[in-house]
C-alpha cells in the first residue's frame, strides 16, 4: 500500500487562497487545533446569520460539506458591552483545500 502526496497550495495563515472569509471585520478564522471560524456580535441572531451564510459559501467553494467538529458559544453578559462569540470549529483540512486538491489531483 503506497501513501499518496498532495500538494496544498496555503497563504502564511495555513489556509487555502480560495477560501471565503468571514465578511465581518469582527469574525476570522483562528489558529489550529480545529481551525475556529469566529462570528462575534452583540446580537446573537446576527452573529449566527452571519456563521450560516460563511458555511454556505465555504460548502459551494469546497463542493462538498465542510467538516465541522463542534460549534462553540460564548457570552459576556456585563452591561453596556454584551457580546456572544459563536466558533465553529473546522476540520482543517477542509480549510486547507484538501478535498479541492484531491480531485484536481484524481483528474
Amino acid at each position: 500500500m503506497s501513501e499518496q502526496t498532495i500538494q496544498l497550495e496555503l497563504d502564511d495563515s495555513g489556509l487555502a487562497p480560495g477560501l471565503p472569509v468571514p465578511s465581518d471585520p469582527r469574525d476570522h478564522v483562528q489558529d489550529v487545533p480545529y481551525r475556529p471560524v469566529e462570528f462575534r456580535d452583540d446580537d446573537l441572531p446576527s452573529a449566527l446569520e452571519r456563521c450560516a451564510n460563511w458555511l454556505r459559501t465555504a460548502q459551494e467553494w469546497l463542493g462538498e460539506p465542510l467538516d465541522v467538529l463542534a460549534i462553540h458559544l460564548d457570552y459576556d453578559d456585563t452591561e453596556g458591552a454584551p457580546y456572544y462569540d459563536v466558533k465553529v470549529l473546522c476540520n482543517e483540512e477542509d480549510l486547507a483545500g484538501a478535498p479541492l486538491a484531491m480531485r484536481a489531483q484524481s483528474k
